[in-house]
């Protein structure tokens, strides 16, 4: 049996049409100016360049409707999606710290919500179906509300890669592409992505009407937010305390997650934030090959504002301004209002302090607490860093190593401080011992939390490159693949090596 043929296997789905999904578009029940109506631009010849049968079973849907003319039509935004609607929608936010006022979906269109029933979804999710890329919207402002193919190739496999690591993110479920010219650093073809999430509402949402002083705005959309993602607050005594809290919370897990997985976003400005602690908008995003703690992924970000190791800091910068937006929903009393948020923002640091430390002994394959962790740590961390190792494969190493042995790692051949390495093994190996540690028990348990397959940025520029040519086949590669990064798949070897000097040269920007 083939790789993919197992995989299909596991991918049962509901036999709905996209004329019998189960909308439910609460979103458009809000009243006042949280959003627009507004339809996508057709556009000129629509093909499917990718679908997602993993996401079409999220929301029941038959993987054999991607094989229909309509699906295309209304994937591109061509036709509308039956019984669905037409809504992009208004926020603000801080751009590299500076707040934009008004932004919006500028090139986004909610076509519809869609809740899952089948046991592959569980629990009756409820899913928004969002084009990418459907045209000019009321918030395009001077953008053309168009995406090319580069950029959504680029989300639709990050999502899933990012999925498979367990970390949350929004998804996607399929990418529409067209010999429509659009004009980047150069001219590229269009695409439309649907991209999928329970709510792709984000900190700006609420910065928007916060900063005009339209407070009265806030309530509704708060109360929209809980009562559809966070019921569990529906009854408490202090709901919007108790909801922010928990947004704070999931965002310092989510900050963790990155650091562990050696993830960088790019962008991480306020409107970029989802308000339920998802990876949201993939743009200059990319993991870490060779390890670089002030990596900028980022081409355009020139002052490394985003870079690897300012993330943490700046997702508690970004709490903090979703807790300004929200002050009036905490107290009438201003000086209590900010007393509240205060006390909110705190548990960032407490959450993140915690998640962080446990995920790293994770990575290392640590089951017990020790005082002198964050040490043994952080001296690994500088060692990859000074030498400039590779991330993902050091990880799969250090799962070799013997507790009881004393012999040289050879995984000395990829360190260039071999003296700092071989105390550090030293101490690691007593640290072992010490909680008799057992070697294979370990290892298999180190495989499980340390992938063997990242999304790295000349994959998926290979993806980017033969799909450019009309060849589609290495997005789904890369699909299947990172849908198990944590498994042995002998066939696949060569994608688990770090770039060569020359493909470590692509660079990703904002246009990205």
């Amino acid at each position: 049996m083939t790789p993919a043929a197992a995989h299909d296997q596991n991918v049962t789905c509901a036999r709905r049409t996209l004329q019998t999904l189960n909308l439910d578009t609460r979103l458009a029940r809000l009243q006042g100016d949280y959003y627009s109506v507004v339809p996508p631009t057709p556009v000129a010849e629509p093909h499917l360049v990718a679908f997602n049968p993993d996401a079409a079973a999220l929301i029941d849907l038959d993987p054999a409707e991607s094989a229909r003319p309509e699906f295309t039509q209304i994937m591109s935004g061509n036709q509308p999606l039956p019984g669905g609607v037409n809504i992009s929608t208004l926020y603000a936010g801080h751009q590299f710290g500076v707040l934009v006022p008004q932004l919006g979906d500028g090139r986004a269109i909610l076509i519809g919500q869609v809740r899952g029933t089948s046991a592959k979804a569980g629990r009756g999710e409820l899913w928004e179906l969002q084009l990418k890329g459907a045209g000019k919207t009321p918030y395009s402002r001077f953008g053309d509300g168009r995406a090319v193919l580069r950029s959504t190739i680029r989300e639709y496999l990050c999502g899933e890669a990012l999925h498979g690591l367990g970390i949350p993110t929004t998804r996607a479920l399929c990418i529409i592409g067209s010999p429509e010219p659009v004009q980047r650093e150069t001219v590229e073809s269009a695409a439309i992505l649907c991209r999928m999430a329970p709510s792709h509402l984000r900190f700006g949402h609420f910065e928007v009407f916060y900063y005009r002083g339209e407070f009265e705005r806030l309530a509704p959309l708060a109360d929209h937010v809980i009562e559809n993602y966070f019921p569990q607050h529906l009854d408490h005594e202090k709901k919007y305390a108790a909801w922010l809290t928990e947004v704070i919370e999931r965002t310092a897990r989510l900050m963790a997650q990155w650091q562990a997985a050696g993830f960088c976003h790019g962008v991480m400005n306020t409107d970029n934030m989802s308000i339920l602690g998802l990876t949201l908008d993939y743009g200059p995003y990319g993991f870490l090959d060779s390890f670089d703690i002030q990596h900028a992924c980022n081409h355009s970000d020139d002052s490394g504002r985003y870079a690897y190791d300012q993330q943490p800091a700046v997702g508690h910068w970004n709490c903090s301004r979703l807790l300004q937006a929200t002050l009036p929903l905490l107290d009438p009393e201003p000086d209590t209002a900010v007393q509240i948020a205060e006390a909110i923002l705190e548990r960032y640091s407490e959450v993140y302090v915690k998640e962080n430390l446990a995920n790293w002994r994770r990575k290392l394959g640590l089951r017990e607490a020790r005082d002198s962790d964050p040490e043994l740590i952080n001296c690994w961390l500088q060692i990859l860093h000074r030498s400039r190792a590779d991330f993902a494969n050091s990880f799969r190493r250090l799962a070799q190593i013997r507790a009881g042995s004393d012999a040289p790692e050879p995984m000395r051949d990829h360190i260039a401080d071999l003296a700092a390495f071989d105390a550090w093994v030293t101490n690691y190996r007593a640290r072992l011992r010490q909680e008799h540690s057992d070697d294979a028990e370990r290892t298999e348990r180190m495989n499980r939390i340390n992938p063997k397959y990242v999304l790295r940025n000349h994959l998926a520029q290979a993806a980017i490159e033969k799909a450019q040519a009309g060849n589609y086949a290495e997005i789904e590669t890369l699909r299947l693949l990172l849908t198990n990064p944590f498994d042995e798949q002998p066939w696949m070897e060569a994608y688990a090596e770090p770039p060569s000097p020359e493909l470590q040269k692509v660079e990703v920007s904002c246009s990205s």
